[in-house]
């Protein structure tokens, strides 16, 4: 069973993000669940806390397979670590459509929440960190090979990772980081 092994005290230093731990720390999930580290892997994927300085529980890592502006498709691998939640955010229009995406769940388990839909019974809590400006209230717990859609265009939503972390491809149109817009103004890709 892969569990969660890091703080925020392994994250930082001297309150500064160290991207090369949480490398590591993604790496030794990658392992547990036969995730092949590729050439491109170990050369474009990335690593965020989005600002907020809190890692442990907010922020993610990922790979653009492909984010294509001409003929407007995205792939991406999403990498969350156990009970990490990507920041609430939503897509809006630019020059560019807003994003409309997928998710389908590769290895481990997420929830899945966003502000369209009844509030959840017994959802997870979300971080302490983003609970004050947190509207997601509706969740869906998504499991290996289930594909859930984001209910509408230019909605709030946000995954948020079980016990064992999360491994999650997204499909969508071209992901203009213009648009991209966060509940919690501090934070940032």
């Amino acid at each position: 069973m892969f569990q969660k092994k890091y703080t925020n005290a392994d994250f930082y230093k001297d309150g500064v993000f160290q991207p090369e731990v949480a490398k590591k720390a993604y790496y030794e999930m990658f392992e547990y669940y036969g995730y092949p580290v590729t050439e491109l892997i170990e050369k474009e994927a990335w690593y965020t806390d989005f600002g907020l300085g809190d890692f442990e529980h907010c922020g993610m890592g990922g790979i653009f397979w492909v984010n294509d502006s001409v003929n407007q498709y995205f792939s991406h691998d999403i990498y969350l670590l156990p009970c990490q939640m990507i920041p609430e955010h939503s897509h809006v229009k630019t020059k560019f459509p807003a994003k409309m995406e997928s998710w389908m769940v590769r290895n481990g388990m997420c929830y899945n929440f966003s502000e369209v839909g009844e509030p959840t019974a017994n959802a997870p809590v979300v971080p302490t960190s983003q609970q004050a400006t947190t509207i997601c209230k509706h969740c869906v717990e998504q499991h290996v090979g289930e594909v859930i859609h984001l209910p509408a265009i230019g909605t709030w939503h946000f995954l948020y990772a079980g016990n064992q972390g999360a491994i999650v491809h997204e499909y969508a149109n071209y992901h203009d980081n213009a648009g991209l817009r966060f509940t919690q103004s501090a934070a940032k890709l």
